[in-house]
């Protein structure tokens, strides 16, 4: 099969599917006798991207395959195809995400401890409802503590391959670096049920990626971090928490999910 019939095979199944497509996905479209080994894939594919390059789309991969998305640039107008404006999500949830992100397996009591404040039930079953975290495993102490981790849905939403992606530490010096780093956009937005925090907490707005059709699946963990990952000593809901700083999105409220596998290592 020549290059180009094998590209245009490969962009019809990728826009078609409305998810992203692994290798393997991608090579069970052909007959044995016509199946492109995977370098042969990976070659039409970055043929591909590259003629994405001055488009308003770009192919990209992410944990769970390769999709076709919009540029995160143009988000201001291709969000304007959708009546619903994005939901507004407290700072406490995006610092609860940021430190589960950077130093999964963590269980509850670990990110109060770091972050001097009580985390509400609300904040990690929104979070697991938007099927960012799940839970890994239980830690061996003493009530057995449910540890966190991230998913591979978390990796697709904000386009990154692997853990190992997130920025490093060093890059960061607090959690709105990291906000800025994963493009959350943070304008406009109406407050999304139950994710609000109360007593006049800041709360962000975050916009999807374009072009995100992530398959929600089993993720990635065990990133270590250190305590510049979120401030302590604030109270949840009194006017110093406004000040704590960013770093995702979610929609909803409660406890541990069921029990997952154990969590990946990302080789961070």
């Amino acid at each position: 099969m020549d290059e180009a019939m094998l590209e245009r095979i490969l962009e019809a199944a990728l826009l078609a599917a409305g998810r992203p497509l692994t290798l393997e996905q991608l090579a069970a479209l052909f007959e044995p006798h016509e199946r492109p080994d995977r370098k042969a894939l990976r070659a039409a594919l970055a043929r591909l991207a590259e003629a994405c390059a001055g488009r308003g789309i770009e192919l990209r991969e992410v944990a769970s395959g390769w999709r076709f998305q919009v540029r995160s640039e143009l988000s201001p107008w291709v969000s304007r195809l959708w009546e619903e404006r994005p939901g507004r999500y407290s700072r406490a949830l995006l610092e609860t995400l940021a430190l589960i992100a950077y130093r999964q397996p963590i269980t509850r009591g670990e990110i109060e401890e770091i972050r001097g404040v009580s985390v509400s039930s609300s904040i990690m079953r929104t979070l697991q409802e938007r099927g960012w975290i799940r839970v890994v495993g239980h830690r061996d102490a003493p009530g057995r503590p449910a540890m966190y981790g991230t998913t591979r849905e978390f990796l697709d939403y904000f386009g990154l391959r692997s853990l190992e992606e997130l920025p490093t530490l060093e890059e960061l010096r607090d959690v709105d670096q990291l906000t800025v780093r994963l493009e959350f956009p943070q304008e406009g937005g109406e407050p999304a049920g139950g994710a609000q925090e109360t007593g006049g907490a800041e709360v962000v707005p975050l916009h999807p990626r374009e072009g995100d059709a992530a398959a929600r699946g089993d993720g990635a963990a065990g990133a270590e971090a250190t305590d510049e990952a979120a401030p302590t000593g604030e109270r949840e809901g009194e006017p110093g928490a406004a000040e704590a700083p960013p770093a995702a999105e979610g929609a909803g409220g409660g406890e541990a999910g069921p029990e997952g596998e154990g969590p990946q290592e990302p080789g961070r």
